[in-house]
């Protein structure tokens, strides 16, 4: 998601126009030298460059082993075929194509300050971009709806929650974020209005994505309602969860043997809920500082410094990192997984089941 009203900001405006590069900077050169309507770039020592490659290198192979790992546990083994893990697998499709499709690109232009890759590609990008952060929120949406019938309405769950249910989900999270993205870059909506003020901040070497003020405040509900939703539903499910707790507390005794069975379930559900509630809360306080601040700086002459705005983008990007380190800490069957790719067991077409009767 990338905002402007005159300027490139944001995850995928991939820019540097001369206007928006800091004062401070003396050591100023051109993208390219010979162009009349170069970008500046902003001139770095090769220390300061390594060290930037090398934190964001690191964050781009994290991201996209980590989720790759999710991808192949989820498909390959069979004890991890249920309708939320389908979903898991899909958001962690999501964050690896982000890894492989954008971060590298992002890792360019933040280090060197310049586009070298011209206007074609950089349109094509900047709808990838737009489109995976999208999914991200709607595949946390969805996932939020499969946690909610879990947790709080157990024994309709595997009825109302079906696979044919889950692709439906997976359907949506992924096409409606297509057509969103791709029509509103491509049709040019997001700068009806602005035309001139394009003209004039365009500049050889940039990669600026720029949506008016109608836009900037359309498109934030994109980020928004779902939050608000999904806050909102994780306050019922851990609501539900602690009631539930209490229950079983008092009932210990008298239950019986399947009793205790659903009971245990119960408990499986309502940690993967918990798991999940991590992975919205982590996607949150990455993403907030940047969807705070980008609405706002289009109606404030875009007063945000462009390293404020090119961190916040990062912290946004390293939410896609994380996700497969909370699985790490949070779900055994990764940490199996792990092992098993590691030592290649997983190879060995026996494999594919970790205990005998979890599925978690």
């Amino acid at each position: 998601m990338q905002w402007a009203e005159g300027r490139g900001t944001g995850p995928s405006s991939f820019t540097h126009h001369p206007l928006s590069v800091p004062y401070f900077h003396l050591a100023i050169e051109y993208c390219f030298k010979n162009v009349n309507n170069s970008c500046i770039k902003v001139s770095r020592s090769l220390g300061v460059r390594a060290a930037m490659y090398v934190i964001l290198v690191s964050i781009t192979i994290i991201t996209i082993c980590g989720n790759l790992i999710v991808v192949i546990s989820i498909t390959h083994f069979k004890q991890l075929h249920s309708p939320n893990n389908f979903l898991v697998c899909s958001l962690a499709t999501v964050d690896f194509s982000l890894g492989i499709c954008v971060l590298p690109f992002a890792i360019m232009r933040t280090v060197e300050t310049c586009w070298y890759l011209g206007p074609v590609f950089c349109q094509f990008l900047l709808c990838i971009d737009n489109l995976l952060s999208c999914a991200s929120i709607f595949h946390l949406c969805f996932i939020a709806i499969d946690r909610y019938y879990a947790v709080c309405s157990p024994l309709t769950y595997t009825t109302k929650i079906t696979f044919r249910v889950v692709y439906i989900f997976i359907g949506i999270a992924w096409i409606l974020p297509v057509i969103f993205s791709f029509g509103l870059i491509y049709t040019k909506a997001n700068v009806q209005g602005i035309e001139e003020l394009v003209v004039i901040l365009s500049c050889e070497g940039g990669c600026i994505l720029m949506f008016n003020k109608v836009w900037a405040v359309l498109v934030s509900t994109v980020f928004y309602v779902p939050c608000v939703i999904m806050i909102f539903i994780y306050t019922k499910i851990f609501s539900v969860a602690r009631r539930q707790a209490r229950m079983i507390k008092n009932m210990e005794d008298k239950i019986s043997m399947e009793e205790k069975k659903r009971r245990e379930n119960q408990k499986r559900e309502q940690k993967a809920a918990k798991t999940l509630g991590v992975i919205v809360g982590v996607f949150l306080l990455c993403w907030l500082p940047y969807f705070i601040d980008a609405p706002i700086d289009v109606f404030i002459n875009f007063a945000t410094p462009t390293v404020v705005f090119g961190s916040f983008a990062w912290f946004g990007y390293v939410n896609s990192a994380f996700n497969p380190l909370i699985y790490a800490f949070l779900y055994p069957w990764f940490r199996k997984a792990l092992k098993l790719l590691v030592t290649c067991k997983i190879l060995s077409s026996s494999i594919t089941t970790f205990y005998p009767n979890d599925s978690h």
